[in-house]
């Protein structure tokens, strides 16, 4: 018999894992992480035990990692204005790394020699999970149930939990995969593998459809300090509440919504929709404030490490001596990035529309054509030759 410390979600996919390993004989011991899936609203933690209880798991252990993973992983990404492939914000990458660390540190408390994650073969997490485990602690065996069980549909999982009666939250009407913490939901099956269909409003869960929206704005003062979010309209908020209200202000809103086909590691594409209201308006607001207090050449470049750092959180290296490597330039370019960017949010979009920075390389007398204009245009006329120069034969 193995003891075997799990990664347990609550949903169906890591219930049916907890019966699936107990009847072949192995002590199943359950870790859940707090990252703020209830995104303000409070998840039933009490609930998700009893499913793993019911399901014939020997204890559950629950880590509320919110301050840890906004400080230590959110924080990060978004200083470096991660974002893969235009639209992914992260959010289900960014918290495997933190899961599987403490997964680790729960099985060396409980002497265990294994650990078991929900993932598909075919997806990034499981790449997540065991890079991690690997890099973290060799010596651990990892164990992958659905690449290996006898169950080939989700449909198939909720009638093996119905059978050991287990109590799930989802039906073959909605057999959505989901994902979600503080930082934004993922969602993916069921109806939305049908590319040429729009995304049903029964899989949205936080955010309102921009036709239920009323018909006036909402406007918002984000005030970053060294690239850290401190204000919301003059008002200093911990990080935690700061995100919280974000989420419930944008989600109202309509804004976050992504529907992305995306390359995933492995090389298959898929269909994602994303709900991240507030990383939305962080990510945006962020940007536009180093658009006003970076130079040229340092705006740009940071552009390259945006990608790159995207990819390596995407690809499952977050503990990567790169990723390390690159926030220590990150973090060198946030030393300006102090100031207050106003945005609107209205109908599902979200747009700055005011910048301030005491920090600020915006000079309006070098900028205007009014009569305050300081530039001297006689100027232009050789600046022109000279860099024109290299491309004349």
């Amino acid at each position: 018999m193995k003891k075997i410390v799990l990664a347990y979600s609550g949903g169906l996919d890591t219930s049916c894992i907890v019966r699936w390993l107990t009847e072949q004989g192995n002590e199943v011991i359950c870790f859940v992480a707090d990252l703020g899936q209830g995104l303000g609203q409070g998840e039933d933690f009490a609930a998700i035990e009893e499913r793993a209880l019911a399901a014939g798991a020997t204890k559950v252990y629950l880590k509320d990692l919110q301050d840890e993973f906004i400080e230590d992983f959110i924080i990060p990404a978004l200083k470096a204005n991660a974002v893969y492939e235009g639209k992914y914000l992260l959010a289900t990458a960014l918290g495997r790394p933190l899961i599987a660390k403490y997964l680790i540190d729960i099985a060396h408390k409980e002497k265990a020699t294994t650990v078991a994650h929900g993932c598909t073969g075919k997806g990034n997490d499981q790449v997540r999970f065991e890079v991690t485990v690997g890099i973290l602690d060799q010596k651990l065996e990892i164990i992958a149930p659905v690449r290996e069980w006898e169950f080939k549909s989700r449909e198939e999982e909720i009638e093996y939990a119905q059978t050991y009666n287990i109590p799930i939250d989802v039906t073959k009407k909605k057999p959505y995969s989901i994902d979600r913490n503080i930082w934004g939901i993922s969602i993916e099956a069921g109806v939305l593998e049908n590319l040429e269909q729009e995304p049903p409003e029964d899989c949205y869960l936080i955010t309102k459809s921009p036709t239920q929206i009323m018909t006036y704005p909402k406007y918002i003062e984000v005030y970053f300090e060294r690239g850290v979010p401190k204000k919301i309209d003059g008002k200093t908020y911990k990080l935690k509440k700061l995100i919280n209200y974000l989420n419930e202000v944008g989600g109202f809103y309509g804004v976050g919504r992504t529907d992305l086909v995306e390359n995933r590691l492995v090389g298959i594409k898929s269909r994602e929709i994303y709900e991240a209201p507030a990383a939305t308006i962080l990510h945006i607001a962020h940007k536009e404030l180093e658009s006003l207090v970076l130079d040229r050449e340092l705006a740009h470049f940071k552009e390259i490490v945006s990608l790159k750092y995207a990819e390596l959180v995407y690809y499952g290296l977050w503990y990567s001596p790169l990723r390390e490597a690159l926030d220590s330039f990150v973090n060198s370019t946030q030393k300006y990035v102090t100031g207050s960017i106003k945005m609107k949010l209205f109908k599902g979009n979200c747009m700055a529309v005011s910048r301030k920075s005491p920090k600020s390389l915006y000079k309006k007398e070098l900028s205007t054509y009014g009569k305050e204009d300081k530039f001297n245009q006689k100027l232009a006329e050789g600046f022109i030759k000279i860099w024109g120069m290299p491309y004349k034969r």
